[in-house]
């Protein structure tokens, strides 16, 4: 019996911190040092967990999230999300329900370059919030596109996220999980695009004008500078040039010398985008350092192999393993933010999934693509307080037109679980 009181110590006492209000870093903190004082005295307790938080944040691959994290506040003050816009909407713009699709378009080539699902809900709820309403969508319908696809980003390549499931996994290669995002995310983008078109369809939204190959070209021109981002960075870091953290710093000069060039960021902005991009780091890298310090209590106290022990004694079964994952990871996605989710559940699950015969890289996907969604959920969804406050509207109301988006969030989710090659194919294509 004593063997489950740290794991029940540990649940309680982190239910219990969130439950008040206490921020989800240091209710990690707090409740990591309880556990570890069922085992050992007050003094050698505080001092670990300390040493384990200030050792977890200790890492050349970290380095990369600062950087990229400042390249986005970069490409979000640098007019990138104007032009996006008006590239996509000549793609998309005829069809049923375009403005809708357009989001859903710019929110992928956005979070993807701008590597924040939270700059992308903002940039995009600013902009075409206000278009689609006078086009006469509904503005909840608006919000639920809006916040769905800004998640997509996180997916596709580069995200900060998929380089902290990394760390937490003891190694895979960044390069090839970056690969291994690109099909799951367009994929979850097209499932949402035909949601909104069939949504679009039955009530009877405005449909705009199809645009010449002349537009296309010239919106493809005035994009294609803030596009070769992608080139550059995913480029650079597949053919070996340079590694993740390198490209995270390319990535932020040539963010810079884009703003310059489109006239929308000058000298004066910098002191802000340089503030604001520590704040954001600073919050990212505490939460880091908490959850790798709650990591290494719960591999102390042999939690991940009782848990794994658990899941293997319900059935040995691939398909139901993966099944009861996902719905864990679902639950943990709608209470917990996702870093903190990556750092903790990584060592849980990845040994059980690798017994199973699993991909490391693969299961990086799942798990990402999973935790994505609870980010469009209340009460810890910072997604959809964004989308709901640019919006102008409220959870309640958004709540309906979110749902069927959701199921498409699912079905992709599910798709890409038990095809394992819709997420490997890019990676063992180059080599990874």
């Amino acid at each position: 019996m004593w063997e489950y009181v740290p794991i029940l110590v540990l649940v309680l006492s982190f239910i219990v911190l969130l439950s008040i209000g206490t921020p989800v870093a240091w209710s990690i903190a707090v409740s990591a040092t309880l556990t570890m004082l069922v085992s050992i005295p007050a003094m050698p307790a505080f001092t670990t967990v300390s040493q384990r938080m200030a050792t977890g944040l200790d890492s050349f691959a970290l380095l990369a999230i600062p950087f990229f994290v400042l390249s986005g506040e970069l490409m979000n003050k640098g007019g990138i999300a104007h032009r996006l816009i008006a590239f996509a909407k000549t793609l998309v713009g005829a069809l049923p329900g375009g403005l809708a699709l357009i989001n859903i378009i710019a929110a992928m080539l956005m979070g993807a370059i701008a590597g924040s699902a939270m700059a992308s809900a903002s940039a995009m709820g600013s902009i075409l919030g206000p278009e689609m309403e006078k086009e006469g969508y509904s503005k909840e319908f608006g919000a639920a596109v809006n916040i769905t696809s800004a998640t997509t980003g996180l997916v596709i390549p580069p995200s900060n996220i998929l380089i902290v499931y990394s760390l937490a996994s003891g190694g895979v290669s960044v390069a090839a999980l970056f690969l291994a995002g690109y099909v799951p995310g367009i994929l979850t983008g097209l499932f949402l695009m035909a949601v909104a078109m069939i949504w679009a369809k039955k009530r009877k939204y405005k449909i705009g004008q199809a645009s010449s190959l002349k537009q296309m070209f010239r919106t493809f021109v005035a994009a294609f500078p803030s596009l070769m981002l992608l080139v550059v960075v995913i480029g650079g870091i597949v053919s070996g040039i340079f590694t993740a953290t390198e490209a995270s710093a390319i990535a932020v000069l040539y963010t810079l010398i884009l703003g310059f060039y489109y006239k929308e960021v000058n000298v004066k902005d910098l002191p802000k985008i340089l503030l604001d991009s520590s704040a954001t780091t600073a919050i990212v890298m505490l939460l880091i350092g908490a959850s790798m310090s709650m990591s290494w209590v719960m591999s102390y106290e042999n939690i991940p192999q009782d848990i794994s022990s658990a899941l293997l004694g319900i059935s040995n079964n691939k398909f139901v393993i993966l099944l009861i994952i996902n719905l864990l990871l679902l639950f943990v996605g709608i209470f917990m933010d996702m870093t903190p989710a990556v750092l903790i559940f990584t060592p849980i699950f990845l040994p059980v999934v690798t017994k199973l015969g699993l991909d490391p890289t693969h299961f990086g996907i799942i798990m990402i693509l999973n935790l994505c969604i609870g980010l469009c959920t209340p009460p810890v969804g910072s997604v959809l307080f964004v989308g709901v406050g640019v919006a102008k509207t409220t959870i309640e109301k958004v709540v309906r037109p979110l749902l069927p988006l959701f199921m498409a969030m699912i079905v992709a989710l599910f798709l890409v679980t038990y095809i394992p090659e819709l997420s490997l194919w890019l990676p063992k294509f180059f080599g990874y």
